[in-house]
């Protein structure tokens, strides 16, 4: 049985014009891949509005789960949650509930909640919030999609404060053979490897180093047992 598929949006100009460079989707594959979820698909969209909900539609009807991560803060560009209520077409409108953690917060931290702060507290109907131990403004669930903070210290929190909800499957193992051969003489026996393991994931990644050619061979898998056969097949073809 195939483990449950997720799919991550990055939302933001700032990614996609190269002034921040995203450290979310590293974090969240990994995670993912630990709990038996597999990352299918990763997409990257500006902030625009109908770019945004075209894909939080797209995403959400092919996979189980979707991740957003990005455009929840206090500014004008911050549209992520309106996009999301409008891809689920549902109202959106500050809740009693997130405007409560906000105003504890900048209570104890002394700084007013404006309007602008008010904004986090804005959360779609029927949506459930998404702790944030970091910073407080929340994130949240709705339908199969769950909306994080792009600040990654914050997606980690809410990434953690997830995934225990979420149904897994069985975590892939992955093991690893260095071939200090080109990829033009390892072809052929890996295409083979792969032909005759098709349940496994074999991916070839090539290196240059003191002017002589190899590759690291990864192979992945559910099934150690089948990981472990396919590598010992491998070595024998390649002995180091």
């Amino acid at each position: 049985m195939s483990n449950p598929t997720a799919a991550m949006l990055v939302i933001g100009d700032e990614i996609l014009s190269g002034r921040t460079r995203d450290a979310n989707m590293h974090h969240l594959a990994g995670q993912l891949t630990d709990h038996g979820i597999d990352l299918k698909e990763v997409r990257v969209v500006s902030d625009d509005r109908d770019a945004i909900i075209a894909a939080v539609k797209a995403l959400s009807a092919a996979h189980e789960t979707v991740f957003t991560s990005g455009g929840i803060g206090p500014t004008h560009d911050d549209i992520t949650a309106d996009c999301i209520a409008a891809a689920f077409d549902t109202p959106i409108d500050v809740r009693d509930d997130a405007r409560a953690l906000l105003a504890a917060h900048y209570a104890k931290t002394g700084a007013e909640l404006n309007t602008a702060r008010l904004r986090m507290a804005r959360i779609p109907d029927g949506a459930t919030l998404i702790d944030n131990p970091v910073s407080v403004a929340p994130g949240f669930s709705i339908g199969n999609v769950h909306v994080m903070a792009g600040v990654p210290s914050v997606f980690q929190a809410m990434v953690e404060s997830v995934l225990p909800t979420l149904t897994g499957g069985a975590p892939l193992v992955s093991k690893t053979l260095r071939i200090d051969r080109g990829e033009g003489d390892i072809a052929g026996p890996l295409g083979e490897l792969a032909a005759t393991y098709p349940d496994l994931s074999i991916g070839s990644y090539p290196f240059q180093k003191d002017g002589k050619y190899g590759a690291n061979i990864v192979i992945r898998g559910t099934d150690g047992a089948m990981v472990d056969a396919a590598l010992a097949t491998l070595s024998s073809v390649f002995p180091a």
